[in-house]
């Protein structure tokens, strides 16, 4: 970390780049990335220090000193915190894997990385130590969902766990932190402008209307409020959102204080839903702290010490985050773990009142009023497709009749041990059948073979039982679904597989074949995109076509040929349509629908055939094991396609 103008927890002695925390109760060992993302760790930190949790040991592995050496770094671990010193040279394969942070189960083949699903274990953990913290509890938010959806497929997610964190180190990098505000934080402070939306939400609003109307100056006609825009703008800002602060607080309460009152006065009670005050944000997702507001005070913090004496004039764009950062120190605890980590408040500049209008970014309304209507549904676009000599083409299974022997399989190897019926478990061995067969002609003693968006593992467990000789790698991001995976695993002794529960992109190791089956979405072009990277073969049945759509990372169509022809809608027509597949449709739409999935995985192969890989598209035996029965088979250049 380089914050030159005051030093924080995240200026130590030396380059280091990993850090650790092993439980002194078990063998979970809890990894900290410290080197392009060391804020991570910071924030890591930090949450251990909220939750108090005395468990867990740390130990940082440094590129630059010996095991043993780095004392000074004593000064800004969490108090009560135990730390060491390791070399690089004692990671383990699986964390070398791996982007950190990163927790490891005891026996070292259960590993969960990145940011989120770090700090949603370290809560859970924390939970499961003293289930009376209700205020630790709360951090996962509504439902328990705060930042579980990986950062691949939410906006939100990335913007907390990787855009900011990632911005506010490079704004710290520059030797002139005069520069621009980064990009990232003035999206945030966008959000900030959002309406408040919370689970009844209705009691609070019209307490907020009754608050209004009993203020100076202010009345209510026809069920409405008065208000003055230009009256007290600079005191609103400061005065508006008490409230929804107190009721922040309230919630993080053990003994939460209930109103007595909840009807409300009859005048109130009238007032329309659509004609109620809306709520401003206190915390970063809305009224209660939660565990976003934690990623993002090490990161707001950062930012601010690294602007040195002269603030204000970058301030006074982020009148929202001054707020928030207000905010977050009247949460309980929080000044206490800031103090323990080595975070010392600042004293902002007083804030003026915040702009009425929200930024707006109008280049992508401007793209997507220049994009030309397309017309009718699949048919026009197929047709458009052929007469650019592009039509789906199907090539032939090279191992249609292999078959695993399944009576005789353990019955943790079986896919009826999943909990499913028997119609559905006999679609999947026919499904597993046509993976496993293309896997074992690809294959070599010796090599790893990761099995991506593994779910429950079906696909993986038959391949670590069948090639022992192999290394499998499961990789879900659903915690509950890879759970079941090792239970399965325990039982059938396996040891030649390891369990990541990790957004897909997080998985750095070497491998030499990917396997997915129905990889939903764009989760089957980040798959291929992966597999290209490491230069690896890949075996993918793609699925959920309709849900494919223009990303962060892939815009479609992806090839160069299918961009010659069609516009962006055209080809989520293709998508919506290969998703018409079902056995229940009529057989004219079901080949409609199938041949949509053929061109929506031509134009993959073809991007791939762009990066020197051989592919083929092929439909699984039989084609009834499933309504996505569409294999996509590629390997690098130096291999031969069977």
């Amino acid at each position: 970390m380089n914050a030159p103008h005051q030093p924080g927890w995240w200026q130590k002695p030396g380059k280091l780049e990993k850090t650790w925390t092993r439980s002194r109760t078990g063998g979970t060992k809890l990894w900290m990335y410290e080197e392009e993302q060391s804020l991570h760790t910071s924030i890591a930190l930090f949450l251990l220090s909220y939750c108090e949790s005395k468990s867990f040991r740390v130990c940082l592995v440094s590129a630059t000193t010996l095991a043993g050496e780095g004392h000074s770094w004593s000064q800004w671990l969490p108090e009560g915190m135990d730390f060491r010193m390791i070399s690089m040279q004692e990671l383990p394969q699986v964390i070398r894997s791996c982007r950190l942070p990163a927790v490891v189960e005891e026996g070292g083949r259960y590993c969960r990385a990145g940011l989120a699903v770090v700090l949603r274990h370290i809560i859970k953990r924390t939970l499961e130590a003293d289930p009376c913290r209700k205020d630790v509890a709360e951090l996962l938010g509504f439902k328990k969902t705060c930042l579980k959806a990986c950062a691949e497929v939410s906006e939100w997610t990335r913007l907390c766990e990787l855009s900011i964190p990632s911005a506010v180190e490079d704004f710290c990098r520059q030797p002139d932190h005069q520069s621009e505000i980064p990009t990232a934080l003035l999206h945030l402070e966008k959000k900030f402008r959002e309406p408040v939306r919370v689970h009844n939400d209705d009691k609070i609003r019209r307490q907020k209307l009754q608050q209004k109307k009993d203020m100076p100056g202010a009345g209510l006609q026809g069920g409405s409020v008065e208000s003055n825009p230009e009256e007290g703008a600079a005191e609103d800002l400061q005065s508006s959102d008490q409230l929804e602060l107190q009721a922040a607080l309230a919630k993080l309460s053990v003994e939460e204080v209930q109103s007595a009152a909840t009807r409300g006065p009859p005048h109130i009670r009238k007032v329309k839903t659509t004609e109620l005050p809306s709520l401003e944000h206190v915390f970063a997702e809305g009224l209660y702290f939660t565990l976003t507001d934690v990623v993002l005070l090490p990161c707001l913090h950062q930012f601010l010490v690294s602007l040195g004496q002269q603030p204000g004039g970058m301030l006074e764009r982020l009148p929202l985050l001054q707020r928030w950062y207000l905010h977050i120190q009247e949460v309980p605890g929080v000044r206490r773990a800031a103090s323990s980590c080595g975070i010392h408040f600042l004293s902002l500049p007083e804030q003026g009142p915040a702009p009425s209008s929200e930024p707006q970014n109008p280049t992508n309304h401007e793209e997507e009023k220049a994009v030309a209507p397309f017309i009718g549904g699949p048919r026009p676009t197929m047709t458009k497709l052929k007469d650019n000599g592009i039509e789906a083409v199907y090539s032939p299974h090279p191992c249609s009749s292999w078959a695993l022997d399944w009576d005789s399989l353990p019955a943790a190897v079986n896919p009826t041990e999943g909990k499913m019926s028997n119609d559905r478990a006999l679609r999947k061995r026919q499904q597993l059948n046509n993976l496993v067969g293309m896997v074992t002609k690809l294959a070599q003693p010796g090599e790893t073979v990761v099995d991506f968006c593994s779910g429950g593992g079906h696909l993986g467990i038959v391949l670590a039982h069948t090639l022992p000789a192999m290394q499998v790698v499961l990789i879900e991001n659903k915690e509950e679904s890879l759970v079941r995976a090792k239970n399965r695993c325990d039982e059938l002794g396996l040891n030649n597989i390891w369990f990541i529960q990790a957004n897909l992109d997080y998985f750095t190791g070497p491998f030499k074949i990917g396997v997915a089956l129905h990889a939903c979405g764009v989760a089957t072009d980040m798959v291929m995109e992966h597999c290209i990277k490491a230069q690896a073969a890949f075996v993918i049945s793609p699925c959920c076509y309709g849900f494919i759509q223009n990303t962060v990372k892939f815009t479609f169509p992806r090839s160069q040929q299918f961009m010659d022809v069609l516009s962006y809608k055209e080809h989520m027509v293709l998508c919506r349509f290969a998703d018409q597949t079902e056995f229940q449709l009529p057989a004219d739409r079901r080949l409609i629908g199938k041949q949509c999935m053929g061109l929506v995985d031509l134009d993959r192969a073809q991007a791939a055939e762009r990066n020197g890989y051989s592919v083929k598209v092929m439909s699984m035996e039989p084609e009834s094991c499933s309504p996505k029965n569409n294999m996509v088979v590629g390997v690098p250049a130096d291999c031969e396609l069977i």
